[in-house]
């Protein structure tokens, strides 16, 4: 792993994956309690599979990444798709093209993302995103915290080290507050023009199917994919079927 100095305070733990130097980019996006590692080995099949590179990076406050300096906002997905995404990209793979992979928060930080209409974005993956707040979302991290404050999510202590109190308080306060309940992107749906593959657990705790219809209706090139027998983390789960899913996907888009 390397690191990015994003400025004096703040670094980005990151990992490239080689890959056909012809070929563009698959920057995978954690999800809201994710980091590098807990993507576990699937960027590298799917990377071995397209002959893609790759990058999987922490964003702030997670893994190897620099801890989290001020508290989030109702804005906290846009700060890391308009102000943290953008750098990455500018310092590790300027003039390349690429594709975005977001899983949970990382899918709705890259939807975010492509409505600016980035001009080297190829495509968008997501997996489990939400694009507003549902009451399923809203017990489930309910759920999950009870879970944490018992000592039943010890693990993440392994990949977060000392940061784990703070970013696990941090996603968790932030979707059980009355605020964030108003959270909602649906509105930059009809700005994304590039081609979009959602997927989602036809089991998955964390949101209903509306999420998924939400974003392939109102995008404009949109192919959606319900997973069955599968609940928040497809890519583990039924990891062969989503990279075939994901593999078909880039291979529309160009890629052999």
């Amino acid at each position: 792993m390397a690191i990015l100095q994003l400025s004096q305070d703040k670094q980005i733990c990151y990992e490239m994956i080689e890959g056909e130097g012809d070929k563009p980019y698959l920057v995978f996006l954690h999800e809201g309690l994710g980091c590098i590692k807990m993507w576990g080995a699937f960027p590298f099949l799917l990377c071995k599979e397209t002959g893609c590179p790759g990058i999987i990076y922490d964003r702030l406050g997670y893994g190897q990444s620099s801890p989290l300096m001020i508290p989030w906002t109702i804005h906290y997905m846009h700060e890391y798709a308009l102000i943290e995404l953008p750098e990455v990209l500018a310092q590790l793979i300027p003039h390349r093209d690429y594709f975005l992979i977001g899983h949970s928060d990382g899918g709705s930080i890259a939807l975010i993302f492509a409505a600016g209409k980035p001009v080297r974005l190829r495509g968008v993956i997501t997996e489990a995103a939400h694009v507003f707040v549902e009451d399923e979302t809203v017990n489930a991290v309910r759920s999950a915290t009870e879970a944490f404050l018992a000592g039943k999510m010890d693990n993440l202590y392994k990949y977060h080290e000392l940061k784990t109190k703070i970013i696990f308080s941090a996603w968790s306060e932030t979707w059980l507050s009355e605020w964030f309940k108003h959270w909602n992107i649906e509105y930059l749906l009809p700005s994304i023009s590039c081609p979009v593959l959602v997927l989602q657990g036809a089991e998955d705790q964390y949101a209903t199917s509306a999420q998924v219809e939400s974003i392939s209706s109102k995008t404009l090139n949109a192919q959606k994919e319900i997973i069955a027998d599968c609940a928040h983390r497809p890519h583990q789960e039924e990891a062969q079927t989503i990279l075939q899913l994901m593999k078909n996907y880039l291979e529309r888009q160009g890629l052999k």
